[in-house]
């Protein structure tokens, strides 16, 4: 009798059914993973917008404008992939604030006035037409 060896391991159509299994999944995954890694930088710019806001009205409160000339009240804060930008209007009765996405979030534009005013200027998903901050794009975030 002659005795049979048993082979162990996978034949290459198993191998290659995996690897394809595989590349299917990291097809569906990477895109989704990318954009939470996306939405997920926007929450810190957004909560600069609104701490910025807040000090603007506590200037307002102390001295009735909203800053001088060219200059608003509150120093412009450093927030991570953004850039914050502050114009006066009406001589210092009114203001804009907004900040612009840069590095991984450019693209993204948000702002903000002196009646609370929020808007999405710029997202790459869409705008919303409400007034409201939105990070998915074209739907008002709650």
């Amino acid at each position: 009798m002659i005795a049979m060896r048993q082979q162990h391991g996978f034949t290459l159509i198993e191998l290659m059914v995996a690897v394809a299994v595989v590349a299917i999944l990291s097809a569906i995954a990477l895109p989704s993973y990318s954009a939470y890694i996306f939405r997920s930088k926007i929450p810190a710019g957004l909560d600069g917008l609104a701490t910025y806001q807040a000090r603007m009205e506590q200037g307002y409160q102390d001295t009735g404008s909203y800053g001088t000339a060219a200059s608003c009240a509150a120093t412009i804060p450093a927030i991570a992939n953004f850039t914050l930008a502050c114009t006066l209007s009406s001589a210092g009765q009114g203001f804009t604030a907004n900040i612009i996405g840069t590095g991984p979030l450019v693209g993204v534009a948000y702002s903000v006035d002196q009646d609370g005013k929020r808007m999405t200027l710029t997202h790459p998903r869409g705008t919303p037409t409400q007034s409201c901050w939105s990070i998915r794009g074209g739907t008002c975030d709650s």
